[in-house]
């Protein structure tokens, strides 16, 4: 049988030593991906942070900014696809949903271009390229057909804004923002209850369209304010009239107005 080796100073600290190594690495195995996680750019707030600009009506974050681009870009098309309705229409309900997108666009419009001048910030002109393919195709059907587009193109267009204006007003800290968002809210409910009740709406590809929501956004995210220039109302890429349809008799029963008055 071997001796043991005697125990002295040096193998009791060498031990020692040993174990308190080991501690202090599992430690900062802990505490390291805490601070790596913390310190990191490209979180939320980071993002928040970095994109927001003062005003003085409050913080102008990037949303808000995509939300005002969005109004804007919103009236570019859906007022010359109102009018269109108004004409085209065969069915009084898909008329007087045309005739519910051009009012609530006129005051939209006419609302973000003015918040727009005040925050000192650039708003499009003209609508998106897929905008202009959804007018084209609205323009080149018919009867029927031309119904079944309408509804259901503004319709899914208009799921995919009120999700922003939910995001915006519950998150926003501008002033002016706020209060369009609540103008827009209504005016969108409107326009949404207005297409539905055409009786055209797919809501099974609603659903799916939403639930998927694989739509790349339609713009760049904003650049902060600049100085800015005051864009023209509302109005291009308007479809031709068509001659087809006489516009609807007067209704019998007033709608009831919504929050913004209209």
């Amino acid at each position: 049988m071997r001796p043991r080796p005697p125990i002295n100073g040096r193998g009791i600290f060498s031990g020692t030593g040993i174990i308190i190594t080991g501690l202090t690495a599992t430690l900062l195995a802990m505490i390291f991906p805490i601070w790596s996680y913390e310190d990191r750019s490209g979180t939320g707030l980071d993002v928040l942070n970095a994109e927001t600009v003062p005003t003085g009506y409050g913080p102008l974050s990037g949303l808000d900014r995509e939300f005002l681009t969005k109004v804007r870009l919103a009236g570019l098309w859906e007022l010359p696809a109102g009018r269109q309705a108004q004409q085209k229409g065969t069915t009084e309900a898909v008329r007087t949903a045309g005739q519910h997108l051009v009012e609530g666009h006129m005051f939209l419009d006419e609302r973000v271009r003015d918040v727009a001048a005040k925050l000192r910030m650039e708003l499009p002109n003209e609508p998106t390229e897929q905008q202009r393919e959804w007018l084209a195709t609205l323009d080149s059907a018919q009867g029927v057909e031309y119904e079944r587009q309408f509804a259901n193109i503004l319709r899914l267009a208009h799921g995919k804004v009120f999700s922003v204006v939910a995001q915006v007003r519950a998150s926003t800290r501008n002033s002016l923002v706020r209060k369009l968002a609540d103008d827009a809210n209504s005016t969108v409910l409107d326009h949404i209850t207005v297409l539905e009740a055409t009786g055209y709406v797919d809501f099974d590809a609603v659903a799916r369209d939403m639930v998927a929501d694989s739509t790349p956004p339609l713009t760049p995210p904003p650049a902060p304010p600049g100085p800015a220039v005051d864009p023209a109302p509302a109005v291009p890429v308007s479809p031709p009239p068509s001659p087809t349809y006489s516009l609807p008799p007067a209704a019998t029963s007033p709608r009831p107005k919504d929050a913004a008055g209209f």
